[in-house]
């Protein structure tokens, strides 16, 4: 009878710890590549979300993604804005990632 009720248990502990939905992560950055493919661009377009835990949390941070957001702001970041406006808050907190990511203050620095 008591291996019985352990089992049950055990098996009610697997099933609800493989129910529970993983928290959000938040969205990717946008670093405009199409299929991965990395394109030449002359101006950038605002990022329509702010940065959640999958840049913000070291334990969530995954490199490919790091990685992504590093070679675009490198690349493009101080290049203008496509709207012709400038740096939106949604916009400051990604470069503010950059930066903590120990990237080049030089690289998003507007004329």
């Amino acid at each position: 009878m008591r291996g019985a009720a352990l089992s049950t248990l055990v098996f009610l502990a697997v099933v609800v710890a493989c129910s529970e939905k993983a928290p959000d992560a938040g969205p990717r950055f946008d670093d405009e590549t199409t299929d991965g493919v990395v394109t030449e661009l002359t101006c950038m377009k605002h990022q329509p979300e702010a940065p959640g835990p999958r840049y913000t949390d070291d334990s969530l941070r995954r490199t490919d993604e790091a990685l992504a957001l590093l070679r675009y702001y490198t690349a493009n970041g101080a290049k203008p804005y496509c709207d012709g406006n400038d740096v939106t808050g949604i916009d400051r907190q990604w470069i503010d990632v950059y930066l903590a990511l120990g990237a080049d203050e030089e690289k998003v620095k507007r004329p």
